[in-house]
């Protein structure tokens, strides 16, 4: 069966892709910039990609017309450039103008329980997408979760900074709202096993593990699983603001995401009772499972995909490829190369950068620069990344973005995500006479700009030389 598959960076897509994969299907991943879709992950002749920016509706001819079932899966919550709202609903327009010229009879649609009568702008935004892709000549299945927990979700890695960095928690209003969780592994069950079945066409159904728990419980509860005691005090005079600020210094999300998490997380997510689990024989794995699951996948480096890895900044919406070749004329340049001592090693430290392993080099210099990032609104170091040991492009990485990670070229090439008056790259390359050159390059924005690399020059001898020599040794 010929699969058409949007989002494919994405965390849902991410996780849903080799299942289908398993199944012999043939999938055509939907992209906006095919520099960050790795192939080499997929050893498997029944995956292509197409470029297509649902966005620009120019781009939609590049989906094949011979498509039997369609996945959509695109959300724009997190961006921090224009209104998600609006955006939402020009891709979901786009998209069903494309398929209705298409041979897909089925589109499947991961959104939000939306039955409460006063909705986020967030869910809100979900119900529109939703009634947008049910006027198509299609058969429409959405199925409609809440908190999804596994690892490199979200709600799970929120959960887990929460209860793993504070001890005593001064929390919102929020953490009494009732939620209805589902592990992720039931997610992509529901999504796989829905293709071509009669009794979920032109349906929608709301998914869950069947229990119900506020935020402060499902806190508790991670808690305990991991060993840990915590006192969480709500306090009701927390406005969403505040919520925000609270969840974005804390937590590794974006503030804007927090903004739009806070907002949604006031609102009841408890679903219908319906028959879907029964007709597809899937017994619902339970919310304490999910999480003990979710740490065997960390601990065995099984981590298939990351919610930060989602484009957020609008530097790359119009793709990554203008930044792989790093500019030469008017930049700054800070050069340094020499030889390693053990090829092999060298290149698996470079491939362990950032993340728990850190920097090798000036760890608390790194920290404060992802402090000072964090207060002007930046992503900070916390986001960290998704495997300890591989990286891939378009993965993030602390608050650098991967462009080129090649082991055969030993080559890694980042961009900085981070607040700058300017833009930087950081290029790590072992030459054929095995000397790494380490080279960071400052393209600056104004007169702004060459202050602010003046001002940081003085520490880069000291990061610079000792992260050289860590990664060489």
């Amino acid at each position: 069966m010929k699969i058409l598959l949007t989002g494919a960076t994405g965390y849902i897509a991410q996780r849903l892709l080799p299942e289908l994969l398993k199944d012999h299907h043939h999938v055509t991943c939907c992209v906006r910039d095919e520099n960050r879709f790795d192939l080499s992950r997929f050893e498997d002749p029944d995956i292509s990609v197409v470029q297509v920016n649902f966005l620009q509706e120019e781009t939609m001819i590049n989906i094949p017309d011979d498509i039997d079932i369609a996945y959509y899966l695109i959300h724009s919550m997190s961006t921090r450039s224009g209104d998600f709202e609006k955006m939402e609903a020009i891709s979901a327009e786009n998209f069903v103008r494309r398929i209705n010229q298409t041979k897909v009879r089925q589109v499947i649609y991961l959104t939000g329980i939306t039955n409460e009568q006063h909705l986020s702008k967030h869910l809100a935004s979900r119900k529109k997408v939703e009634d947008i892709l049910a006027k198509g000549n299609y058969a429409l299945t959405a199925l409609r979760a809440g908190i999804i927990v596994g690892s490199g979700s979200a709600s799970f890695e929120i959960i887990r900074d929460l209860v793993e960095k504070l001890p005593v928690m001064i929390a919102p209003r929020w953490l009494n709202t009732k939620t209805q969780p589902i592990a992720i592994r039931d997610v992509v069950k529901y999504l796989k096993d829905v293709i071509d079945l009669p009794e979920a066409c032109n349906k929608s159904f709301d998914i869950s593990s069947g229990e119900i728990f506020t935020y402060k419980e499902m806190l508790q509860r991670f808690a305990r699983i991991r060993g840990l005691k915590r006192k969480i005090i709500v306090l009701p005079l927390l406005t969403p603001r505040v919520s925000s600020y609270w969840l974005y210094f804390v937590t590794s999300t974006s503030f804007a995401l927090a903004k739009n998490l806070v907002d949604s997380m006031k609102v009841e997510v408890i679903g219908r009772p319906n028959n879907l689990a029964a007709l597809l024989h899937i017994i619902p794995t339970l919310y304490d499972q999910a999480i003990e699951l979710a740490f065997v996948k960390i601990e065995n480096d099984q981590v298939l995909s990351s919610w930060k890895d989602a484009l957020t900044s609008k530097v790359f919406y119009k793709g990554m490829t203008a930044h792989l070749n790093v500019p030469i004329e008017g930049c700054f340049k800070d050069f340094r190369k020499k030889r390693v001592n053990n090829l092999q090693a060298s290149l698996d430290k470079i491939w362990r950068i950032g993340g728990t392993t850190g920097w090798y080099y000036g760890k608390w210099l790194w920290n404060a620069r992802g402090f000072m990032d964090k207060i002007v609104g930046g992503v900070g170091l916390r986001r960290g990344r998704r495997s300890p040991s591989q990286l891939y492009a378009g993965e993030t990485l602390d608050f650098w973005r991967v462009l080129v990670a090649s082991k055969p070229d030993k080559r890694l090439l980042l961009y900085a995500e981070m607040k700058l008056p300017g833009e930087a790259w950081l290029e790590f390359c072992i030459n054929d006479k095995d000397e790494l050159e380490q080279t960071a390059t400052f393209r600056p924005l104004g007169l702004k700009g060459r202050l602010y690399w003046y001002a940081v020059y003085p520490f880069h001898g000291f990061i610079f030389d000792g992260m050289l020599k860590e990664l060489c040794a």
